[in-house]
């Protein structure tokens, strides 16, 4: 029998909530997922690097690829460009191992859009307070840029209702097992489940 083709799943949340630490967790911890590589048109930040955190693009370069429809999604974040490079995505997919996209939350509804079975997390920290502090601590912004992204995160508030789960990240290691056992899940869900129904399905009619 085929290998079972793997799960797809988008990590979503406030700036400063913890995705990509969550998402790193993951890998460090379980070899079950690849984690897609994003494109963007933001400058690395320090330690980053090319082709392991993002592909760093011009605008010009972004604006191509979507041009020649290379992304599953992509979206316009604080003044720059974000976006999902689609060959990747399907190919580790039928290889079958399960993917993780850490995208924004107008990304990631263009993606159910064009793959509905995909599983959406959406990570929080408790409260709006411990986001504040989280983005301060994390020393990497100005105070004007902080204040967009809390802005930003109080409008995103509205896209919450539409992912398929919502992980408050309080404490790290609890959150990554939260997710963990959401991911593991997924592959007996019935959307990613149609090769095994129809398989059954036939065996039945053969009888």
């Amino acid at each position: 029998m085929n290998r079972k083709k793997g799960v797809l799943a988008v990590i979503s949340g406030f700036s400063g909530a913890g995705k990509g630490t969550v998402v790193g967790k993951l890998a460090e911890k379980y070899e079950d997922y690849v984690v897609s590589i994003s494109a963007t048109t933001r400058a690395p930040r320090e330690g980053e690097k090319e082709g392991v955190d993002y592909f760093y693009k011009t605008v010009e370069e972004f604006e191509e690829m979507i041009e020649k429809d290379e992304l599953i999604e992509y979206a316009k974040y604080v003044d720059n460009y974000y976006g999902t490079p689609r060959d990747y995505v399907i190919e580790q997919l039928y290889l079958g191992n399960d993917v993780i996209l850490e995208i924004e939350m107008q990304g990631a509804l263009k993606v159910k859009e064009r793959i509905p079975e995909v599983s959406l997390i959406f990570i929080t920290p408790p409260n709006a307070e411990a986001l504040k502090v989280r983005l301060f601590q994390r020393g990497t912004e100005t105070e004007d840029v902080i204040a967009k992204r809390m802005a930003r995160a109080k409008e995103e508030c509205a896209f919450m209702s539409s992912y398929d789960y919502i992980v408050v990240n309080d404490d790290l290691d609890t959150c990554v097992e939260e997710i963990h056992s959401i991911l593991k899940a997924a592959h007996h869900t019935k959307s990613n489940s149609k090769a095994l129904i129809e398989r059954i399905s036939q065996d039945f009619k053969s009888m």
